[in-house]
């Protein structure tokens, strides 16, 4: 009887467990077919250099010289994951600077710099209903706008804790924008940013937990199973936004052209140099020389475009962080893994995706540390387990 009574406890507590082990999830298993990356299959190799200012990037107003300038740079890698946002933040200060009681809609405003931040600041002043607007830059092609990789995401910057709440705010209403587009709800722009899933190590590798249920859903844990006998433990954010860098620079041009806002190619020297009195400065590593900003540093990041790849391979996003080192030129480098699926203007369909990155503060054209392309190259092998 005392043996019966024990095995009927014993099964009893075996069905309490069960349910539980039963109710854990299984891991979501997602096959990914590896990129092709033997020689044949790489195209361009492209050194960008990002303007990251130490502390936070410059958003402010100010009056100086007889002149009223609101600063808009300092982004790092983040300038196209901040920018529709950061525009129109910097925007609503300038509007409301006590030192701009006589700025009207067709007061002139001058902007430095031809990049997305410029841009996007240009876009939003249209939006407000301002006409009377001028872009100045050195050269409007190939800048680092263009050759950025499009993860939408705040990494690559350095930022004081005291703004944090702001540029998460900023990164949400970035987000917002760009998602109108992704599902085409824009009213001006049908292409230029894709909602594809979004993989990191962990979650606070992503810089995005602070956008999770606001606009965002919960990250996942999944595996990814590459097929050839490697797998990786991540997690997706599978509401991440891929943003067609290419694609956006020419739309937003396109759209400013058909506004009737001028373009003039020339170096600015000095905020003297311009004879309006209102100024937006987005002049990115410029504003080290133009504003005396000695927290402004380059961060070089090296990029190696794809080819002839199947474009349903690579609708997806990963970046993984790797260890830190040192290049050829005796600078500090911090080394990652990342993969887009960024297409050039004017390629082929089946030339796309691009691998990167590098983070190597400090270098400039002058020291290019192109053993860091091999190194890159070897790592994405790595990762994906390719011999």
């Amino acid at each position: 009887m005392i043996i019966t009574k024990i095995k009927l406890i014993c099964i009893a507590a075996l069905l309490l467990i069960i349910p539980l082990v039963a109710s854990a999830a299984p891991l979501d298993v997602r096959k990914i077919t590896p990129p092709k990356l033997e020689s044949i299959h790489l195209g361009q190799k492209i050194l960008c250099h990002r303007p990251m200012r130490h502390g936070s990037p410059n958003m402010i107003v100010e009056q100086k010289d007889g002149k009223v300038i609101a600063h808009n740079y300092g982004h790092g890698g983040s300038g196209w994951t901040l920018g529709p946002g950061s525009a129109s933040y910097v925007n609503n200060l300038l509007i409301n600077f006590s030192g701009a009681a006589d700025l009207k809609n067709d007061t002139p405003i001058t902007i430095i710099g031809a990049g997305a931040l410029g841009f996007f600041t240009a876009y939003d002043l249209v939006q407000r209903g301002f006409t009377n607007i001028t872009i100045v830059a050195e050269k409007f092609d190939s800048l680092t706008s263009h050759n950025a990789g499009g993860l939408l995401a705040p990494v690559s910057m350095d930022n004081d804790p005291k703004m944090q709440k702001i540029i998460d705010q900023i990164g949400i209403d970035a987000y917002k924008f760009y998602a109108s587009i992704a599902q085409k709800k824009h009213k001006h722009f049908k292409d230029g940013a894709v909602i594809v899933p979004t993989y990191f190590e962990n979650r606070e590798d992503s810089g995005l937990e602070p956008y999770v249920g606001k606009v965002m859903k919960p990250a996942k844990d999944v595996m990814l199973d590459f097929g050839n006998g490697t797998t990786r433990k991540m997690v997706s954010y599978d509401d991440g936004i891929f943003i067609n860098t290419a694609k956006m620079m020419t739309g937003l041009r396109d759209y400013l052209d058909k506004k009737k806002i001028k373009f003039v190619q020339k170096k600015i020297h000095s905020f003297s140099d311009l004879n309006t009195m209102y100024i937006i400065n987005c002049s990115g590593l410029g504003s080290g020389k133009l504003n005396k900003d000695g927290e402004m540093a380059a961060v070089q990041g090296h990029l190696i475009m794809l080819k002839d790849q199947n474009p349903q391979d690579l609708q997806y996003m990963i970046l993984v962080y790797f260890n830190e080192g040192e290049t050829q030129s005796g600078q500090k480098v911090k080394r990652s893994f990342y993969i887009f699926p960024k297409h050039l203007s004017n390629t082929g369909a089946k030339d796309i995706g691009v691998i990167g990155g590098t983070f190597i503060e400090g270098a400039t054209p002058k020291t290019p540390n192109e053993k860091e392309f091999d190194i890159l190259l070897e790592g994405a092998k790595k990762f994906y387990g390719i011999q």
